[in-house]
């Protein structure tokens, strides 16, 4: 009975935390699980682009204040998920792996449709995959998400040769750089934002997507991602 009656003076937080050493890990789990539930319906509450915008932003926002609290990377999400998928937003980023984008933004399984690329560029593939997420699973926001120093932008201003397939990542590229050109400040940045919205333009010229757009179930935006904070800023 002391046990019970200093349990309910403890924060829901504070449970958690004292439910697998004191009170038995069932007690705990039934706890996790019905948290579990609410994130789950928070996400399936998300019903417009600019909705689906901001818990990206929300999400990010806590990761950058070191409050993470997505409950969708625990098992029992993975089982809920493997019945089918509904994610509510769908990210083309950058293969490096210092960004990962169900981390950076705070969210877990089932929670978004993921194109990573290097340079998060915008290859036919890639658009086909993003015209799948919103059309058919129904992603209400698209963000192109570069960052900060990307190292197939740097190759891309070096113009130095380059072996294999690795050219035809710096060729999609090259049209970001030449935007670009005489913009005031870091030349390093300035051509990844460029790049973001040139890859932007280019989802746009999707009959698929620019459908989504005009009738309201779908926007497309740029982020860039600051390797050093964490933060996620918007790019226009």
């Amino acid at each position: 009975m002391v046990i019970i009656d200093k349990v309910k003076s403890l924060s829901r937080r504070n449970l958690l935390v004292l439910g697998t050493g004191v009170i038995g890990g069932g007690f705990a789990a039934s706890i996790t699980t019905k948290l579990v539930k609410a994130e789950a319906t928070r996400k399936a509450n998300i019903t417009n682009p600019a909705e689906a915008l901001q818990a990206l932003l929300d999400g990010n926002k806590r990761f950058v204040d070191k409050k993470r609290r997505s409950r969708n990377e625990i098992y029992s999400r993975l089982q809920e998920v493997a019945k089918g998928q509904e994610p509510f937003a769908s990210i083309l980023g950058c293969a490096d792996s210092r960004v990962p984008a169900e981390i950076v933004f705070d969210q877990g399984l089932g929670d978004l449709f993921v194109c990573r690329v290097a340079g998060n560029v915008a290859t036919p593939e890639e658009i086909g995959s993003l015209e799948y997420g919103s059309l058919v699973l129904g992603a209400k926001v698209i963000m192109v998400l570069g960052h900060e120093r990307c190292g197939a932008v740097t190759a891309t201003l070096k113009g130095d040769p380059v072996p294999g397939q690795i050219g035809s990542l710096l060729e999609a590229i090259q049209p970001g750089l030449e935007k670009s050109q005489g913009q005031p400040g870091d030349k390093l940045e300035n051509a990844c934002k460029s790049n973001i919205l040139v890859q932007i333009d280019n989802l746009k010229s999707s009959p698929v997507l620019s459908e989504l757009i005009k009738a309201n179930k779908l926007r497309i935006v740029g982020g860039y991602y600051d390797l050093d904070t964490g933060k996620v800023s918007l790019v226009s």
